[in-house]
C-alpha cells in the first residue's frame, strides 16, 4: 500500500480500520463568553444532560473530581490577570475541576490543561493553582442541560454560575478595571485627544463616582475643542452637582436643556428638567 493511499484510508476509516461517523454528540460542545469592564471571561465546555437520572450524588459522585461537564476537561481564560475569592487569577487558560459533595463543593483552577476529562489517574494535586470552597444552592427551576453562564455584570465584577439539575454554584469574580481605564485615559489623551477623548473619560469618572475635579477638567477641555454639546453639558452638570456646586450644575444643565429642546432630544429634555428642579430646591435650603 503506497503512502498516499495509506493515508487517504486513514483519513476515512480511521486508525482502527473501522470507518468514523460524525454524529451528534450526547453532550453537546459550548463556548461561553463575557466581557467585565475591559476584560474578558471564557469558557469552553461540555453539556451533559440529567434524562431523568439524579445528578450529584449519583452520576456525579461526592468526593470525586468531576471535569465540571463532560468530554475533554472544561477550559476557562482570562485575558487579564482577575481574582476569584481573594486568590489572584493570572491571565491564562487554566482547567477547571469540581470536587462536589452534598454541604459544600471545591473549585478547583488547575494549571496543566493536557488531561482528557477529569485527569483522575494523571492530576497532580501540585499542579493546581489554587482550590475556593463554595457553598451550593437550591435551584428552584430544573436545569436539564449543565450550564455555565455569568451573572450580576459590573465593570469591575461578575458571578460564573454553574447550574445543573436542581443544583447551582456561584464563584465570584473582579478585576480592577479602574487601573486600566486610568491606563487607557493617559494613553489616549497623551496622543492625538479630540473633544469626545476627554468627554469619554469624564463621562467614565462620573459614572464611576472617581475624581470629579478631574472630570470637570476633562469636560472644560471638551467644552472647548468641541463646542456646545447637549451631552457635554449634561455630564458637566452631574459632575458639579456631585462637587456641591450647585449653582454650576443649574446653569449646565439650563444649557444642556436649550440645545435639548433645540434638537427635540426629548429624554434629555425630561432629565434636565428633573435635575434643575431638583438642585433649585437644594440651593433654597
Amino acid at each position: 500500500m503506497t503512502s498516499r493511499i495509506l493515508i487517504v484510508f486513514l483519513l476515512v476509516f480511521g486508525i482502527n480500520g473501522y470507518a468514523q461517523i460524525n454524529h451528534p454528540k450526547a453532550s453537546p460542545f459550548a463556548v461561553v463568553e463575557q466581557e467585565v469592564g475591559l476584560s474578558k471571561i471564557s469558557v469552553k465546555y461540555s453539556r451533559p444532560a440529567t434524562n431523568g437520572r439524579e445528578i450529584f450524588g449519583g452520576l456525579v459522585p461526592y468526593g470525586r473530581i468531576w471535569r465540571v461537564g463532560a468530554n475533554e476537561s472544561t477550559k476557562i481564560t482570562v485575558d487579564t490577570d482577575m481574582t476569584v475569592m481573594g486568590n489572584t487569577l493570572p491571565k491564562g487558560t487554566y482547567a477547571l475541576y469540581a470536587f462536589p459533595e452534598a454541604s459544600e463543593w471545591q473549585m478547583v483552577f488547575h494549571k496543566n490543561i493536557s488531561h482528557w476529562g477529569d485527569g483522575r489517574k494523571d492530576y497532580d494535586l501540585k499542579e493546581d493553582l489554587f482550590r475556593v470552597n463554595v457553598k451550593p444552592q437550591k435551584n428552584l427551576h430544573h436545569q436539564e442541560n449543565f450550564l455555565i453562564a455569568f451573572d450580576s455584570i459590573t465593570h469591575n465584577s461578575t458571578n460564573m454560575t454553574l447550574t445543573w439539575a436542581n443544583t447551582q454554584i456561584v464563584i465570584p469574580f473582579t478585576v480592577d478595571t479602574h487601573a486600566q481605564m486610568e491606563i487607557e485615559i493617559a494613553k489616549q489623551i497623551a496622543e492625538n485627544p479630540k473633544a469626545q477623548t476627554y468627554y469619554e473619560a469624564a463621562r467614565y469618572l462620573q459614572e464611576q463616582e472617581k475624581d470629579y475635579e478631574l472630570a470637570l477638567k476633562y469636560l472644560n477641555k471638551a467644552l472647548e475643542l468641541g463646542g456646545d454639546t447637549y451631552y457635554f453639558h449634561r455630564v458637566k452638570s452631574l459632575v458639579e452637582a456631585a462637587l456641591g456646586d450647585y449653582v454650576s450644575a443649574v446653569k449646565s444643565a439650563e444649557k444642556s436643556l436649550e440645545i435639548s429642546k433645540s434638537l427635540e432630544k426629548d429624554e434629555f429634555v425630561r432629565m434636565n428638567e428633573k435635575n434643575i428642579k431638583a438642585w433649585n430646591q437644594l440651593l433654597k435650603k
